[in-house]
């Protein structure tokens, strides 16, 4: 028998006469549209395969796409990376965060100034790496500066339950967890008092892959019910995207409004219960959590319970972490790109001035973002 390859786990998803088949399907249908639809694809991931792969030169011209907020590390607002920096400064402190993070610009620098100035700041795979390093470090402080979306909350609630159950004295944690279906909501309906409202274009979502994977699509549910918003949850494959645009595509031709799930290999309705009884045993909502470029979004943020305060860095360092809010840079659109209100190439900056190794705004500072994704694919290398 032969060995099975990683390539033979995905070829067939980039196979390019199913995605030839595809766009045929989708030109035909797309015909009997009344009007031009929108679609939000809300993962950084997908802006990427869409791009990479060409898929918007594939579509008829009544397709359009609509870059959502698209990773943790493009949402991140300045606040919090003084916070990271702030703590990674102080003595006998070791900042431990992903790899992601050490190129994003606070107001005092990025994580990687804060090394170059000598602070002890150390990226890794895995959340539990932190516990080698807090056993290296038995005189030293390890923060770990947790990011993510509901996909990583669950490694962050698993190295807090090892902490515990090992009784670890050094490690403390700064939560950063955020979720989706509240992003979603205000990108439909904002009425945050720091930011002005606007007329959204959204007609239907890309439903994030990874996300749904440990929340389940039940997630979802209030978007096609509440706000008449069909929702496809797609795989990150150029095979996926398609076959999800078409799902899209023949909902409002049948004039249906539906959650429905296209990732169906590892997407399932309730999700990964085990892993959402971890996040609830360690973490609660947060009233407010600011969206870089998007403002306070309400009860999108995580925090850990009051009974495990004495693991909260922003707990036990709050006299020197500033909560002042820092404006982003005049020139920078990356709010109206994060709202699906503009393009990356609408930005002046974009390419010149803002570039992956020098980024201005948020949707730069990761290989995620939208920006990043217009400038890799948009040839402009």
């Amino acid at each position: 028998m032969q060995e099975i390859q990683l390539k033979d786990l995905y070829d067939g998803f980039r196979d390019a006469k199913t995605i030839k088949a595809y766009k045929k399907i989708i030109d035909e249908d797309a015909k009997k549209l009344d009007r031009t639809i929108n679609i939000m694809e809300v993962c950084g991931g997908h802006t990427h395969t869409i791009m990479k792969y060409g898929i918007p030169q594939l579509l008829p011209s009544n397709i359009k796409f609509i870059h959502g907020p698209g990773c943790p590390v493009c949402i991140m607002p300045k606040e919090r990376i003084d916070h990271a920096y702030i703590l990674s400064m102080q003595k006998d402190v070791i900042l431990v965060t992903l790899g992601d993070m050490i190129k994003v610009p606070g107001s005092k620098g990025s994580l990687q100034d804060a090394r170059s100035k000598g602070a002890d700041v150390r990226f890794v795979y895995s959340p539990m790496d932190c516990i080698k390093i807090a056993d290296e470090n038995p005189n030293k402080k390890i923060i770990f500066f947790a990011i993510g979306f509901e996909t990583t909350t669950p490694m962050t609630a698993a190295l807090l339950n090892t902490v515990i159950k090992q009784n670890i004295k050094n490690i403390l944690f700064h939560i950063n967890h955020v979720t989706v279906p509240e992003v979603m909501s205000e990108l439909i309906d904002s009425r945050d008092e720091h930011v002005d409202s606007y007329n959204h274009n959204i007609d239907a979502f890309l439903g994030p892959s990874h996300v749904s994977v440990i929340s389940g699509s039940k997630i979802y549910e209030k978007f096609p019910k509440e706000y008449n918003t069909p929702v496809v949850v797609a795989g990150f494959e150029p095979v996926d995207v398609m076959q999800s645009i078409s799902m899209i595509v023949k909902q409002f031709i049948e004039n249906r409004c539906e959650l429905e799930i296209e990732y169906k290999r590892l997407v399932s309705y309730d999700g990964n219960i085990k892993a959402q009884e971890l996040i609830n045993n360690y973490f609660e909502k947060i009233s407010l959590f600011k969206w870089r470029g998007l403002g306070n979004i309400k009860d999108s943020g995580l925090k850990l319970k009051k009974d495990y305060e004495d693991y909260d860095a922003e707990v036990i360092y709050k006299d020197i972490l500033p909560i002042e809010e820092i404006e982003d840079h005049k020139l920078c659109i990356c709010s109206d790109i994060l709202r699906g209100m503009a393009s990356p190439t609408d930005c002046t900056i974009f390419g010149t001035a803002c570039k992956p190794n020098k980024p201005v705004g948020s949707c730069m500072v990761s290989s995620e973002g939208a920006c990043a994704a217009y400038y890799k694919y948009g040839n402009l290398l």
